[in-house]
């Protein structure tokens, strides 16, 4: 949409990076907020490594890829997202953290630039009410991997204008994404299967049923699935298990959705997933999904 031209994405972990990559591959100038330089760096690295295997295999035309990181800018300035249109956070799943970081950035935003959230649990009213613009707050939650997966839920908080709503659907569609629009409710569509769901197999791990191998191969080929539910489990990775388990159990008293003690044992062993190199599988680069 014309009126949106240029895109903040505050955290350039997994998930924010896969969203960066979505809005500059849109043809959006993005700029990628964080407050590690380093995390950064490596954010811009796997980008590239990305867009260069999309160019490989004929996803891209020759040099689109060079395009595409000229639209891409990191920064550790909060201050550098006042020229932002819509800014889309993608940090930790803390109520506290994300209050914190929209009344920054409402202070310095313009009062027509969108804010919103990633989360994928918690309510989007709730976060809008720490924003200082509640009725220009909404709820965008991309599938990991964000930068193959096209779905997004959308979701409107009750303070939500008709008029913010609108702009940020249309603003999804030209991301070449797919929206779907749910209600505020704790894990939306898909994480309310999802958690549980993820939590019963590393249960089942845990108490010896079957290997993570043969866990995975089984869903991918009886149920047809892209990836297990353990490799996506690697690449969500296992301290962002924790805080979604958590914040999903806290708010439903969800007894599937209580974090297993497995996660806690992995996180206290350094077996974070893709990112630590090691999870319930093990990788040999920390490469961004489908580099």
């Amino acid at each position: 949409m014309s009126e949106i031209k240029t895109v903040g994405v505050v955290g350039s972990g997994t998930m924010g990076t896969g969203i960066a990559i979505v809005a500059a591959r849109a043809g959006f100038r993005t700029i990628v907020l964080d407050a590690r330089q380093d995390a950064l760096d490596n954010a811009r690295k796997q980008t590239a490594a990305f867009l260069e295997k999309s160019v490989a295999r004929g996803k891209l035309a020759a040099g689109q890829d060079e395009a595409i990181m000229a639209q891409w800018k990191g920064t550790t300035r909060a201050e550098d997202l006042a020229e932002c249109d819509v800014i889309i956070e993608a940090v930790f799943e803390d109520l506290k953290v994300k209050h914190a970081l929209f009344s920054q950035l409402n202070d310095i935003c313009p009062p027509h630039t969108l804010f919103a959230s990633n989360t994928s649990t918690i309510s989007i009213t709730e976060i809008a009410g720490g924003s200082g613009r509640a009725d220009r707050v909404v709820g965008m939650h991309f599938c990991l991997p964000a930068q193959l997966m096209k779905l997004v839920e959308m979701s409107p908080g009750l303070t939500t204008s008709e008029e913010t709503f609108a702009k940020a659907w249309a603003f999804c569609e030209a991301l070449g994404q797919k929206p779907v629009k749910t209600r505020d409710t704790p894990g939306f569509i898909l994480n309310y299967f999802l958690i549980p769901w993820h939590n019963d197999v590393i249960n089942m791990v845990d108490q010896g049923v079957a290997t993570p191998a043969d866990i995975d191969l089984a869903v991918k080929t009886a149920l047809g699935y892209p990836l297990g539910p353990l490799e996506l489990l690697d690449m969500v990775g296992m301290d962002t298990q924790k805080l979604l388990s958590d914040a999903m159990h806290g708010l439903t008293n969800e007894p599937r959705a209580a974090c297993p003690p497995l996660v806690k044992r992995m996180i206290g062993a350094g077996k974070l997933g893709r990112k630590s190199g090691a999870g319930f599988h093990t990788y040999d680069s920390n490469k961004i999904f489908g580099a």
